[in-house]
């Protein structure tokens, strides 16, 4: 039907439209975050192309799920507002017609949201994981960038360098502060580098400099000069682990370790390509507008619904996650009161030309009591 092509090449320029302008809120939204998260040496400088290409991917499912329905919402909207669908309707065509485009537009959406979810998006957790476990587990001296103050990952020791050697291990003209026990220390070497002793603690090694301890002119304070002094950096016990979380595990893994963390990632994972479609079938009744008046009641309305349909899917998951719920119940309850609603939403529209609706015999009621009030 010439109808349903031109309605389809709508949506989709659409979609496009939208998931451009998504997409480039969330990359800059993501830019500005890791940006930050470089700057304070959360992460290292090199690696933030790729952090921001990991984060991307992790929510490329959602932005999927937010453009197809954001696309047949205003797609919708846009028919009632031009008189479109009176035509429809003429033409003895139901509001239901709807759906078979709606679901040939948006069936690719939902299958890269599945593909994500299963398979893309764990790999772009774990790609991300491995990065930021990498730098964490780097010597705290080599995340120093030369002249400039850096905190260390404890919260307790400020470091300056002035320069590094070939060797990232090794840097020159050392300023280490360190307060410890309410008390404050100060070292300053000609160079510095990591070692590790027998028991596997983390020391940087210093050389060629002094230690200053204590407040100047006070009966307590310390200065000692040392040709090798070690400050210790953290113990074998508190290295970083290696095990990745929920998100980052593959599907055959989740299921084959049905852990609370495990079901409830599946149970998210599920959830995506189902809240996909069904948002996709939900979004033709939400887009009624009179053509009278305003699209704010619509869209507000519709904003609702999809906040209250992914808040209950986060409350079943955490539900799930923390063992207070079976994944085998935890798992449908949102998608039928999701698809309930669509079936009343339909029933409503459907109806609306029938005497019997609730706007037709308000309708009636309003003429009545007016013509009443005209006679008297």
């Amino acid at each position: 039907m010439i109808f349903q092509r031109a309605l389809r090449r709508e949506l989709l320029s659409t979609a496009g439209a939208v998931f451009t302008a998504l997409f480039t809120i969330i990359i800059t939204v993501m830019l500005i975050r890791i940006l930050g998260q470089a700057a304070g040496g959360k992460v290292a400088s090199q690696d933030v192309i790729q952090l921001i290409g990991f984060a991307a991917l992790t929510v490329l499912p959602v932005l999927l799920i937010n453009t197809g329905f954001i696309s047949v919402l205003l797609v919708v909207t846009r028919s009632y507002q031009d008189s479109e669908m009176v035509v429809w309707f003429t033409a003895g065509m139901s509001l239901s017609r709807w759906i078979r485009p709606v679901l040939t537009f948006g069936a690719p959406l939902v299958v890269m949201t599945a593909l994500l979810s299963f398979v893309v998006t764990p790999w772009a957790h774990k790609q991300s994981a491995e990065f930021r476990e990498r730098f964490e587990k780097r010597e705290d001296i080599a995340k120093v960038s030369p002249g400039k103050f850096q905190e260390s990952a404890s919260s307790d020791r400020v470091f300056f360098v002035e320069g590094i050697s070939g060797d990232t291990g090794r840097v020159k003209n050392v300023f280490v502060n360190t307060i410890k026990n309410g008390r404050a220390s100060v070292v300053v070497a000609k160079e510095g580098k990591m070692e590790f002793n027998s028991a596997g603690d983390k020391f940087l090694v210093l050389s060629k400099g002094r230690r200053y301890e204590g407040v100047p002119n006070q009966s307590d304070f310390q200065m000692m000069e040392f040709e090798r002094y070690g400050v210790l950096v953290s113990r074998q016990a508190q290295a970083i682990g290696g095990e990745g979380s929920a998100r980052t595990l593959p599907l055959m893994q989740l299921i084959a370790n049905p852990t609370g963390p495990n079901r409830g990632e599946l149970l998210w994972r599920c959830a995506l390509p189902l809240m996909s479609l069904l948002l996709l079938v939900a979004a033709i009744p939400l887009g009624f507008v009179n053509p009278r008046g305003g699209r704010s009641a619509n869209v507000l309305i519709a904003l609702i619904l999809y906040v209250v349909y992914s808040n209950m899917i986060s409350v079943f998951q955490s539900a799930v996650a923390q063992g207070r719920l079976a994944l085998a119940i935890g798992w449908w309850p949102m998608h039928l009161t999701a698809i309930l609603a669509i079936v009343l939403m339909f029933s409503w529209r459907l109806k609306m030309n029938s005497v019997h609706h609730p706007l037709a015999v308000w309708g009636r009621v309003k003429r009545s009591l007016f013509s009443q009030r005209s006679s008297s």
